[in-house]
């Protein structure tokens, strides 16, 4: 029997992963994306954190309460657009019929990101990919006790699934972090949290996947998937202004946003609605901005504003979740807060210089990523992962590596490591 061939359509964080773990199994992979280099969409800018710490899904009536609340300000850490349109509305349906599985969907992300660690540090090992890696953790701030109060609450969901993260003081805030300004009442710690440029990762994966004989078609716009009458899949595509088509044993849908459609195209409903999220770069170009920029990842709950320090000079800023279909505008009103943030808390550190950035996070209505078997043979997806792309990677390209491993007889060597529950039905 040949090596099995299998397609993976989309070339960010989770299509990366997904190539790596199937070529180190001894597929044939080939990756599909529609730009020039990997990561180049919701991969490219994000808030950098490996964060088991910010495990909770939304599926809560606080989370519901405060966007309605925030739907009429433009500044909003949640804006929610006006404009009529059936799946965002069916969408949201879905995510308030997920409420009662709060707890054990929170639980379940936990296990999942603590899972994922240990998988993309072994892969960045394995492929020699340097991604400015922080092993300093993540602290949590909070402004009120409102605030601190739930956040003991998710703290209990997250101590079962396994999360070691303690509650600190506003001293131990500063000793923690000395750089950051204001009045908090508490926060809470995660040492075994961490930070990395997710692009940089991405690409250099990419780029190890095709040194280990992976094949990678960029500039592919990838129109049509179809069933064959054989049982494998066929990917019709366009490039450098030519018509291709390609059959494959199998295809694993990886595309973010673009996942329902080609689920739809395949016989599946994959629900996913582009949830924008906006960052800033800030470059640290002299001494005293470096100085005065955190090397600790912070996570501002009350602004739902996330950070983490790339290298000596550079300063990642980002937040806000947006619902406004697939506009990608990088609108001011969106990123002006981001920079207001950094001059509140971080005074002393310069925002001359700053690089804005927008990505549509690709979100499922239970907050979990959909990895697994489609209804057709041949036909599995990793996607979905919302706002924990980064975070969950490395154990969801696993899974569906030994998903596809176990559908193909003479090539399942390896049982899933990862033995998760993804969502509470």
């Amino acid at each position: 029997m040949k090596t099995p061939n299998i397609a993976i359509i989309g070339a960010g964080i989770t299509g990366v992963t997904t190539a790596w773990a199937l070529t180190r199994r001894g597929f044939d992979v080939t990756l599909y994306d529609r730009n020039s280099f990997a990561a180049m969409e919701t991969s490219f800018a994000n808030g950098g954190q490996l964060s088991a710490s910010n495990a909770e899904v939304w599926n809560h009536w606080t989370s519901v309460i405060k966007g309605i609340r925030w739907m009429m300000q433009e500044d909003a850490p949640l804006k929610m657009s006006l404009t009529p349109s059936w799946h965002k509305y069916s969408w949201m349906a879905e995510f308030l019929g997920n409420i009662p599985n709060y707890e054990k969907n929170t639980v379940a992300t936990t296990k999942m990101a603590i899972a994922a660690r240990k998988h993309l540090l072994s892969m960045a090992r394995e492929a020699g990919v340097d991604f400015d890696l922080e092993k300093r953790g993540i602290l949590h701030f909070y402004g009120n006790e409102k605030s601190l109060k739930h956040a003991r609450n998710v703290n209990a969901l997250l101590k079962q699934g396994g999360l070691d993260r303690r509650e600190v003081s506003p001293l131990e805030i500063r000793k923690i972090e000395p750089t950051l300004t204001g009045n908090f009442v508490g926060g809470f710690y995660t040492e075994s949290d961490s930070t990395g440029d997710i692009h940089k990762f991405s690409t250099g994966l990419a780029a190890a996947c095709v040194r280990e004989g992976a094949n990678f078609i960029d500039n592919a716009q990838v129109a049509k998937l179809t069933r064959t009458s054989s049982g494998g899949i066929d990917v019709f595509f366009a490039k450098d202004g030519e018509q291709h088509q390609i059959n494959h044993d199998a295809v694993i849908v990886c595309a973010g946003v673009h996942s329902r459609e080609f689920a739809r195209q395949l016989g599946d409903r994959v629900n996913i609605y582009p949830v924008k999220g906006y960052s800033i770069t800030v470059n640290l170009n002299d001494r005293e901005s470096q100085a005065a920029a955190p090397w600790m990842s912070l996570l501002d709950d009350d602004a739902k504003i996330v950070t983490s320090r790339l290298g000596k000079d550079r300063f990642r800023i980002a937040g806000t979740a947006e619902f406004a279909g697939f506009n990608r505008d990088i609108r001011a009103a969106r990123i002006n807060p981001l920079v207001d943030w950094c001059q509140r808390y971080f005074p002393k550190a310069s925002t001359e210089h700053v690089v804005p950035w927008a990505g549509l996070r690709p979100m499922m209505p239970n907050m979990m990523p959909k990895v697994g078997s489609g209804s057709a043979p041949g036909v599995f997806y990793n996607t979905g992962h919302g706002h924990l792309g980064w975070t969950l990677s490395g154990a969801t390209a696993d899974m569906i590596a030994a998903t596809v491993e176990s559908s193909f007889e003479p090539f399942a060597k390896k049982p899933a490591i990862t033995q998760l529950p993804l969502a509470a039905e």
